[in-house]
């Protein structure tokens, strides 16, 4: 097995360089229509077998004089070439329509959606999409699953594809393959396609992050931040008293609370008039630099969801304290770009 694996990798490095010049040859874009150039086509194995067993039937109806083996002979492969028109025509004229992806986590599975579009009065049957991962030429080639779907006429169908980013940061989709063996399942009709759209990877969050960083005192403020610094947490929310208002409620957290209200978390108003909380890249732990990354992230994730004021501090960008989703999805661009 050791030596089937040293002759192997040769072969496999040569497949990994073909595939990256093909695909750099492809143009990008977020939609795309397949024509005759862009269709391939070549016999499956099977599509093979049925070759060798029809060349074996002409042989032997020849050589034996048999017509009912001529009739037999030539009635399969017109069925094999009509198989043929049939699965190319499957793919050919068909158009593929990226749907903008969503950012996702680190290590995480990220999907993405593509509409087929068929203008065509018939179905398309038996149409499956993947990502198409690079060869790599240390290990075995592992493709992602395919996902199948029939395009009806006149209309459209949605599949989702998978795949897993490794690293943070702004990635381009991965190329993508779509193919057909409808109806006989003897040839194989595919196309490339690189999309143009890129996907952003925010850092993976820390399972379990120390709590938030205290809060720090406000510019020209009296109050000290010596309470937060014994307690190790921002204190910008406390428990719910009676007479509280339903506005300094983090409804966030409402779902945890009884009925009796026990549970539910307010803002602590006259605390965020004199601190604010800043998630700084110094306060993140004598740590390496993605394990920072990922405790940012987390305490980005958990002071969201508090419903508190925060800013973020990293070495070459502060952001200025805010809340929302597009405070957080600034934060978090922003770790992920760091």
């Amino acid at each position: 097995m050791a030596t089937l694996s040293f002759f192997s990798r040769p072969f496999r490095v040569l497949r990994a360089r073909l595939q990256a010049w093909f695909e750099n040859r492809l143009p990008l874009s977020d939609h795309v229509t397949l024509t005759q150039r862009t269709v391939y086509i070549l016999p499956t194995r099977p599509g093979l077998m049925l070759g060798t067993t029809l060349l074996t039937l002409l042989v032997a109806s020849i050589n034996y004089q048999l017509n009912l083996g001529y009739l037999l002979t030539f009635l399969l492969a017109g069925c094999a070439l009509v198989g043929m028109h049939v699965c190319h025509g499957t793919l050919r004229g068909l158009a593929m329509n990226l749907v903008a992806p969503h950012a996702h986590y680190a290590g995480d599975t990220a999907y993405f959606d593509v509409n087929f579009i068929n203008t065509r009065d018939s179905i398309r049957y038996g149409i499956g999409l993947r990502a198409l991962k690079p060869q790599n030429a240390d290990a075995p080639d592992r493709q992602a699953q395919w996902a199948w779907t029939d395009v009806p006429a006149q209309g459209s169908s949605v599949l989702q594809v998978a795949f897993t980013p490794a690293l943070r940061g702004l990635h381009r989709l991965p190329t993508l393959t779509a193919e057909t063996r409808f109806p006989l399942g003897t040839f194989r009709v595919w196309t490339v396609w690189r999309p143009a759209a890129h996907i952003m990877v925010y850092p993976a969050p820390e399972m379990n992050p120390p709590p938030l960083p205290p809060g720090e005192p406000r510019a020209g403020g009296a109050a000290s931040a010596a309470r937060a610094q014994r307690t190790g947490e921002f204190d910008g929310v406390r428990a719910y008293r009676r007479g509280d208002a339903l506005k300094l409620v983090v409804w966030k957290k409402a779902a945890k609370a009884d009925e009796q209200g026990h549970g539910l978390v307010v803002r602590d108003a006259q605390h965020a008039e004199r601190h604010e909380l800043w998630l700084d890249w110094a306060q993140a732990g004598a740590v390496g630099a993605e394990q920072k990354l990922s405790r940012l992230c987390a305490w980005t994730i958990q002071a969201d969801q508090l419903g508190l004021d925060y800013g973020l501090r990293l070495p070459a960008l502060e952001i200025k304290p805010g809340s929302g989703e597009v405070h957080k999805q600034q934060c978090l661009e922003a770790l992920a770009l760091c």
